[in-house]
């Protein structure tokens, strides 16, 4: 596997301390307000916008900074250090854009890229559903054509800055007689006669970004809205999409994983136990020195998936390294949660502090843009397919298992 050097430019190390400045003063002392109320914190939205941290994953021929990937997960896991769900909040913006970004024609690029990187319009992903979630090949949305448009019907699922967003990159079957080339992306805008947010999900966590479904009632959209151009590209966008968002959830759960970290470590110093603070006991501090092994761990797998999609873009091995890296970092951001709360003791259940948020918060890292499952199936898979350029291995091999595995009937052919 070839390595990608991990080298900060200086635009993403000026971009993560704007996004550290933002996070201290509009995020963190207001997460718990809209944690509660259940809202969309637009004034920590708009000093993202006014700062230009929007403009990070937009190249910059349409008005962004072309600053990477890598200097996408540096913000996102500034803005997650201090609220995890405005972390999520900043980062699907990206996550809905890539697809225009990455297969849009250079009239969709020009039309509505310009507008996402000012941070005039949000942005959010339309591909699950209720029947197809890590079966994304599954849709059942419909879009038909209809002389110069396309008219969707069916609704979504677990769509992300629902109801904030005025951009939404909708997945459809447009060739249902394909298996390989049913599926096409089509870009939705708030507003359009038939397209309506329904139902508004109550989460566990990540409260302050709204996810809904997206009911798509003979929604009519022209032509010229068909990403790409043309129909049947849509499961490929989809994928290299995921490929290049990942490494910006995973930066999230890093973001989540350092921030549990330090209020446990303040917390740790200034609890008293036994006459002393109980960071000098050993099991706290074997719990602390794993926490903090568990976080520098994700953020180099995160920086190096990074890195790599900004070095060479997508390829199998960068789409095994975005799962490795979303995989392991959102685990550790469960693990990290779980542990800062127990070093909380009594005060870490309860909703008066922090730490219960960063634990709710954590969960649904595991699961969306792909379930932690998924992912170890897509590297297993990766592996399998390296096998074969590991053939100078084989004399280290027992010989009796060297035969390929036969079916029976094939077994008996050869015999």
């Amino acid at each position: 596997m070839t390595q990608q050097n991990i080298v900060f430019s200086e635009k993403a190390l000026e971009l993560q301390a704007k996004a550290r400045e933002i996070a201290d003063t509009y995020v963190r002392p207001a997460a718990a307000k809209f944690d509660k109320a259940q809202e969309y914190n637009y004034d920590a939205a708009r000093a993202v916008a006014e700062a230009g941290l929007f403009r990070t994953f937009i190249p910059e021929e349409y008005g962004g900074y072309g600053a990477g990937v890598l200097a996408l997960a540096l913000v996102a896991e500034e803005l997650a250090k201090a609220d995890s769900g405005f972390g999520v909040a900043f980062a699907v913006n990206a996550l809905g854009s890539f697809p225009i970004i990455l297969g849009g024609t250079e009239e969709q690029k020009k039309h509505w890229l310009p507008q996402v990187a000012a941070g005039e319009k949000f942005v959010a992903f339309c591909l699950s559903e209720k029947f197809a979630g890590s079966d994304a090949g599954g849709l059942s949305v419909r879009a038909f054509e209809d002389g110069d448009d396309y008219v969707i019907c069916g609704e979504k699922k677990w769509t992300t800055n629902g109801g904030v967003a005025d951009i939404y990159s909708v997945f459809c079957v447009t060739d249902p007689t394909s298996k390989s080339r049913r599926i096409s992306a089509l870009v939705v805008e708030k507003g359009t006669p038939g397209f309506e947010v329904k139902k508004v999900e109550d989460k566990m966590g990540i409260r302050c970004v709204p996810v809904v479904e997206t009911h798509f009632d003979h929604v009519r959209v022209p032509k010229a809205n068909l990403i790409g151009g043309r129909p049947g590209v849509g499961f490929k966008h989809a994928m290299m999409t995921l490929d290049y968002a990942r490494p910006g959830v995973a930066a999230q759960a890093v973001g989540a994983c350092q921030g549990a970290l330090d209020l446990a470590n303040v917390y740790s110093n200034r609890r008293q136990q036994f006459g002393v603070p109980i960071s000098k006991h050993e099991m706290v501090q074997k719990m602390m020195a794993d926490m903090a092994m568990k976080t520098e761990a994700a953020r180099q797998l995160v920086y190096a998936a990074a890195a790599g999609i900004d070095a060479v873009g997508p390829c199998p091995v960068n789409s095994k390294m975005a799962a490795m890296a979303k995989c392991f970092a959102t685990d550790m951001a469960m693990e990290v949660a779980t542990d800062a709360v127990q070093v909380f003791g009594g005060y870490g259940f309860m909703e008066d502090y922090p730490i219960a948020k960063f634990f709710r918060d954590a969960k649904i890292l595991q699961i969306y843009e792909g379930t932690n499952q998924i992912q170890r199936l897509v590297i297993a898979r990766h592996l399998v397919r390296e096998c074969s350029e590991l053939d100078h291995l084989q004399e280290y091999i027992p010989t009796e298992v060297q035969e390929p595995y036969l079916e029976e009937g094939e077994a008996a052919q050869k015999a």
